[in-house]
C-alpha cells in the first residue's frame, strides 16, 4: 500500500491507526455506486440491439492487454516461456514459488498450441440468462469456443448454449467436489468430458499450492486414458498480470472470475469476440426472476468475485464496440 501517501493525525494510537486505514483504503479503493440490477436492465433495454464493431478501440484495446500480459506468448505454459530451473511464482499465494524440473516441463506443449490470430471467437459463461436464450447455433458458428469450469452441454441445454468447444477450464476444485480428485473416479472423469471433444483443458495448476495436485492428476489421467483433451496449464504470470490490469480499471476482489480470464485473453487472441453468458443478476430482460447459472441455481462463495464489477467493465467494452455481448435470445428482437 501507497503509505507515505496517507494523511497523519492526532488521534489516540488505536483511533488515529483506524482513521489512517480508513482514509488509506479509501485513497486506494475510492468508494463508488454501483448501479443495481434493474438499472442496469433498464440501461441494457434503452441501448437496444444497435452495436458497431470500433476496430481502432479494438486495436487500441488488444495493445494494451499485449502490453501488459502478452497473452500470445503467456496464456498458458510452454517450454519457450518456461524453461527448465525457472523460480516459477504462483500467482495466488504470497511468497510461494516452485523450480521447475525436468519432470514439470515436459508436461508443457513447446509453445502456444494455437494459431493466432484466432478469428471469430465465443466466450461463453454460464449465467442464467441462457436458459432459453436458444443461443447454441450462434455461439458454434464461431471459430473457437472457450467454456468456463466443465459446464453440461447435454441435449436438455444444447439448443440455449451449443455444443462446440475448442477450450474449457476446470477449477481444481471441481476435481475435488465433483470427482474427488480423481482418487476413485477416473473413468467417470474421463467419460465426462468427452462432451468436450478434442479440446484443449485449461487449467490453474500453478495458482494455489492446493491446485497443483489436482491439476496434474488431470494431466495424467487423461493421458493414461489416451483421451482426446489436451491439457494446457495457465500461465500464472498471466494470470497476475491480468488481475492487475482489472484491478487498475476499477475490478476489486480477491481474485476475477474464470469467465474475465478468458474474455481477456480472447481479446488478445481472436480477431472478434462476443460473449454470451455474463450476467450475474437475478432478473433478466424481462424483469423475469433467472437462476444463478442456466444448470443450476448454486451461488458462489461471497466476497471472492465481484462480478457486477467485471459487468459494468464488459458493458462497457461493449458500448465501446471493442466485444458484443449477447444478452438477449438469439432468434428474437430482445436487445443484446
Amino acid at each position: 500500500m501507497m503509505w507515505w501517501k496517507c494523511p497523519r493525525t492526532r488521534f489516540p494510537v488505536g483511533a488515529g491507526a483506524l482513521a489512517v486505514s480508513v482514509l488509506c483504503w479509501l485513497y486506494i479503493f475510492p468508494v463508488e455506486r454501483l448501479p443495481d440490477e434493474k438499472e442496469l436492465v433498464r440501461e441494457v433495454l434503452r441501448r437496444g440491439r444497435a452495436w458497431t464493431r470500433n476496430h481502432s478501440a479494438m486495436q487500441g484495446f488488444r495493445k494494451q492487454l499485449d502490453d501488459c500480459c502478452d497473452p500470445g506468448h503467456l496464456f498458458s505454459m510452454t517450454k519457450v516461456n518456461t524453461p527448465v530451473g525457472e523460480n516459477l511464482w504462483f500467482d495466488g499465494e504470497f511468497l510461494y514459488s516452485l523450480i521447475i524440473d525436468n519432470a514439470t516441463y515436459s508436461l508443457f506443449p513447446q509453445d502456444t498450441p494455437f494459431k493466432l490470430p484466432l478469428k471469430r471467437c465465443s466466450v461463453v459463461g454460464n449465467g442464467g440468462i441462457l436458459k432459453g436464450s436458444r443461443c447454441g447455433k450462434q455461439i458454434d458458428e464461431a471459430d473457437f469456443v472457450i467454456r468456463c469450469n466443465l459446464p453440461p452441454l447435454t441435449s436438455d441445454y444444447s439448443l440455449d448454449v451449443g455444443t462446440k468447444t475448442q477450450l474449457v477450464t476446470v477449477n481444481p476444485s471441481i476435481i475435488d467436489k465433483r470427482f474427488q480428485n480423481l482418487l476413485w473416479s477416473r473413468k467417470s472423469f474421463v467419460e465426462s468430458l468427452k462432451v468436450y471433444k478434442s479440446s484443449y483443458v485449461y487449467m490453474p495448476a500453478f495458482s494455489m499450492r492446493h491446485g497443483t495436485e489436482p491439476s496434474l492428476r488431470v494431466y495424467y489421467t487423461l493421458t493414461d486414458f489416451s483421451a482426446n483433451q489436451t491439457v494446457l496449464f495457465a500461465n500464472p504470470n498471466f494470470l497476475r498480470n491480468v488481475g492487475k490490469f482489472w484491478k487498475n480499471k476499477g475490478v476489486h476482489s480477491k481474485r476475477l472470475s474464470t469467465g474475465l480470464f478468458m474474455v481477456s485473453a480472447a481479446l488478445s487472441l481472436c480477431e472478434e469476440v462476443t460473449v454470451y453468458g455474463f450476467w450475474p443478476f437475478q432478473i433478466d430482460l424481462k424483469w423475469n426472476p433467472i437462476r444463478h447459472h442456466y444448470y443450476d441455481d448454486v451461488l458462489p462463495l461471497s466476497g471472492f468475485h465481484s462480478m457486477p464489477e467485471e459487468f459494468l467493465q464488459l458493458w462497457l467494452l461493449h458500448k465501446s464496440g471493442i466485444l458484443r455481448m449477447q444478452l438477449g435470445q438469439c432468434n428474437s428482437e430482445e436487445p443484446q
